[in-house]
């Protein structure tokens, strides 16, 4: 399933014409995503690529600085969340929170594998975290996409009022279903 983000009204882009996402679920593979920017991709900081990145050994903080791709994660009627951030170099991080914006911990679940493919006009990071998480699971998606001369555009399934904030409750949009129906 594709859906279009939507940039942040605040932030507007202007080498990015669109960012989108697809969601797929199997009970083989848990689910994998696979997120893609349409604009002057040589405008925006992502780095080369094409194929299989180097995954960090490690944990970063602070991805969302600059390009980076979320994905947030909850049980339906429960506050409790995970976030997963994946930079587009092959770094990223994952955050356990016990409710809005309240840290649990950082947690050590690398992604088991993130390709990517870029073009003149099309870049595609595609992420397999490896997690299965429960029918009826919401997800919230969004991307930080940064040009090369400093600007910041926010996009999500959904944006809350006021300033960009990925984290709202109003942001998780998509309801997993059994495989192959996500």
């Amino acid at each position: 399933m594709r859906t279009q983000l939507i940039c942040h009204p605040a932030t507007p882009a202007r080498a990015v014409r669109a960012v989108w996402a697809e969601v797929a679920l199997s009970f083989e593979d848990g689910f994998s995503l696979r997120f893609g920017v349409e604009g002057d991709i040589g405008a925006l900081v992502l780095p080369p690529c094409e194929g299989q990145l180097v995954i960090a050994d490690t944990a970063t903080d602070g991805l969302w600085q600059s390009s980076c791709f979320e994905a947030f994660l909850t049980e339906e009627g429960q506050p409790d969340y995970t976030e997963f951030n994946y930079a587009p170099d092959g770094r990223w991080a994952c955050y356990q929170f016990d409710d809005y914006r309240s840290l649990l911990k950082s947690d050590d679940l690398a992604p088991w594998d993130m390709t990517c493919e870029r073009g003149a006009a099309l870049y595609i990071l595609r992420i397999e975290p490896g997690i299965y998480p429960d029918r009826g699971s919401r997800l919230a998606l969004s991307a930080v996409i940064e040009e090369l001369d400093g600007t910041k555009s926010y996009w999500a399934l959904r944006h809350p009022p006021g300033k960009p904030d990925f984290h709202h409750p109003d942001c998780f949009q998509l309801t997993l279903g059994a495989p192959g129906a996500a």
